[in-house]
């Protein structure tokens, strides 16, 4: 299987921060990291070489040699599971019109139109009153979101398509009622978290294969590519991959950025190694590398963009700046992953957003500022963000790995 095709498949089989989650513990796990789960930490964890601490919609996965001392820094890489989609309320079933409809909420900055009249299946994850957790998922096309015909809405092309959250994206998934949490297999004590997704694969597209299109790329080609970098690494230096959940909505939980999950798992290291005085020392020679993808120039929109600062697809990943800090990246930090990205031959761009359009933000900031660790925002271009199908370069998700595994082997930082 080439990268690119474990690639895809990493994409299809998350169609959940859980099922992320489980699709890198899975890759972890095989390539010999010891695999642990919140509720189960101790120092016995924390001493292994290579380990894999997972909470709900959030992993952190170390390679952490153990001749490493405090003499060198850790290469962090941080990156997030969630994507915007509509989630399943408490009381999801609902009927209207003859017909049993889901009754959903809008997670995160979700680009509504591109959800309809898709086919869509469920995923996430069930609680059980006895403490056990399940993934559960059913990847049949089950609901549709069914846009209005054209015939009673004659001005929706040259007026806009306009969706009220609340009445208008509500699926349709069946004509006989019923209860779509006994289709999932969900029992009444059960609490549940999950998500609609579009089903159709992840697919290599265009003339020669040059396009990705999926579901979920922003920001999965991110986790995919510092999985397969650290599993991969055999460097000296110590590395640290986070992949957080909720960022979409802010980062503030207890699997978020915001959360103190990364510095704990960072202190807990140190101290087992008896490096527990060393931390601000151990972190200045640090760097993190904030992965979240950047929006590429889009040819039918080009006057969205800054001319000179509008990264092409699959010409690499792009280094995101931005002076009022929604990303996290400064001169020096620019400069450290220039040269990293030169020495190992990979191709760099740039991205700032046009003053007229203010960006969004990533884990970036939030990292820095609770570590005070050197933070550069990167990330792969990407066209559709935030669309229930989004598309990148076939040659970028290997980029931005290759990038990070120099990274891991710098000399210095």
């Amino acid at each position: 299987m080439t990268a690119i095709d474990d690639f895809l498949s990493y994409l299809d089989e998350s169609p959940s921060p859980f099922h992320a989650v489980s699709s890198s513990v899975a890759r972890l796990g095989a390539a010999g990291f010891h695999v642990t789960s919140h509720a189960e930490v101790d120092d016995a964890v924390f001493a292994e070489s290579k380990g894999v601490l997972k909470h709900g919609g959030a992993v952190i996965a170390w390679s952490w040699p153990r001749d490493s001392g405090s003499g060198q820094g850790v290469l962090v890489v941080g990156a997030h599971t969630d994507s915007p989609c509509l989630r399943l309320k408490p009381r999801p079933n609902s009927r209207a019109a003859g017909l049993s409809v889901l009754e959903v909420e809008i997670y995160g900055g979700v680009l509504l139109n591109s959800w309809l009249d898709r086919d869509l299946g469920l995923a996430g994850v069930v609680h059980s009153v006895d403490g056990t957790t399940r993934l559960c998922e059913t990847r049949r096309p089950i609901a549709r979101v069914p846009q209005l015909a054209i015939h009673l809405d004659r001005e929706v092309n040259d007026k806009g398509l306009i969706l009220n959250r609340q009445s208008h994206m509500r699926p349709i998934w069946g004509s006989e009622g019923g209860d779509v949490l006994d289709l999932l297999g969900i029992g009444p004590n059960e609490a549940f978290d999950i998500a609609l997704f579009d089903v159709t694969p992840a697919a290599l597209v265009g003339a020669r294969g040059e396009f990705i299109a999926s579901g979920r790329i922003d920001n999965l080609v991110s986790c995919w590519a510092a999985v397969d970098a650290i599993r991969h690494a055999d460097a000296d230096r110590p590395m640290i991959v986070c992949l957080f959940d909720h960022e979409e909505v802010g980062s503030e939980s207890t699997t978020g950025a915001a959360g103190p999950l990364l510095e704990h798992v960072i202190d807990e290291l140190l101290r087992v190694r008896g490096l527990g005085n060393s931390r601000f020392d151990f972190l200045r020679k640090s760097l993190c590398l904030s992965a979240d993808n950047a929006h590429g120039l889009h040819p039918n929109y080009p006057e969205r963009h800054d001319a000179n600062h509008a990264p092409l697809v699959n010409r690499g990943p792009a280094l995101k700046h931005n002076s009022n800090q929604r990303y996290a990246t400064a001169a020096r930090g620019a400069a450290t992953v220039r040269r990293i990205a030169e020495e190992a031959g990979v191709p760099l761009q740039d991205f700032v957003s046009n003053n007229a359009m203010p960006c969004g933000s990533t884990i970036g900031p939030i990292t820095a500022t609770r570590l005070g660790i050197e933070t550069v925002d990167i990330g792969v271009p990407q066209l559709a963000m935030h669309s229930a199908r989004e598309t990148c370069g076939s040659s970028d998700p290997l980029a931005l790995r290759d990038l990070i595994f120099a990274a891991a082997k710098a000399s210095s930082y």
